[in-house]
């Protein structure tokens, strides 16, 4: 991604920040929308339940997502005693972040193929793609099944009690597991978070773009 020259390093800065700024915050924002609307008004008092991307900015995941085309907005706070199923309606609220960004790329994609239908290109078609990758690259990564994206949420919902208590334990290691996983596959020349990740954009971008765009 930093490849190349000045020229193209600027062109992809450009290009990506409104796909990334705009990923991250309606992931966040669905999250606590969706919570919200299930009797947690926690994200609401916060003032998260906007497109203020200030609002939902982590400066470290956000610089990761330019850097390795992975990253992470400031968690939006939920709280399951608001719940009347809490290991449901926390599993729906963490699903609400991807299932945004999926809708998101979706929609982009509905775009490009009807730009494409009538001639249209340049910068639009560019800045269309830069969606279509990023918002999908921010809901396969948080659907990964580690403590504390949100695919932890939605396992926690399938394992029984005793397990899922287990496996919640990791939530205190999950973080650095992540970023030692990042940086072991810098070091190692292979990306090993994207040896999942990316067939799966490629996948999911010809099925909506009609072309895999990256």
């Amino acid at each position: 991604m930093l490849g190349g020259d000045w020229g193209d390093i600027i062109r992809s800065l450009v290009l990506s920040a409104p796909a990334i700024l705009f990923g991250l915050t309606i992931h966040e924002l669905a999250h606590g929308w969706v919570a919200w609307r299930l009797g947690d008004p926690t994200a609401k008092m916060m003032g998260r339940l906007t497109l203020n991307p200030l609002k939902h900015l982590d400066p470290i995941g956000t610089v990761a997502l330019f850097l390795f085309r992975f990253g992470w907005a400031k968690p939006v706070i939920i709280n399951p005693s608001y719940f009347r199923n809490p290991t449901r309606d926390m599993a729906l609220s963490a699903l609400a972040g991807p299932a945004a960004n999926l809708a998101v790329a979706a929609l982009c994609g509905l775009l490009l193929r009807l730009m494409h239908l009538v001639g249209l290109g340049g910068f639009p078609v560019m800045l269309l793609q830069y969606f279509v990758l990023f918002n999908l690259i921010l809901c396969f990564f948080n659907l990964i099944p580690m403590p504390p994206l949100d695919g932890s949420r939605l396992v926690y919902y399938f394992l029984p009690s005793d397990l899922a208590a287990k496996y919640a334990q990791l939530e205190r290691y999950g973080f650095m597991i992540l970023i030692g996983l990042i940086f072991l596959g810098r070091f190692a020349g292979v990306s090993l978070i994207g040896l999942y990740l990316f067939p799966l954009v490629r996948v999911f971008s010809w099925l909506f773009a009609g072309y895999p765009v990256m």
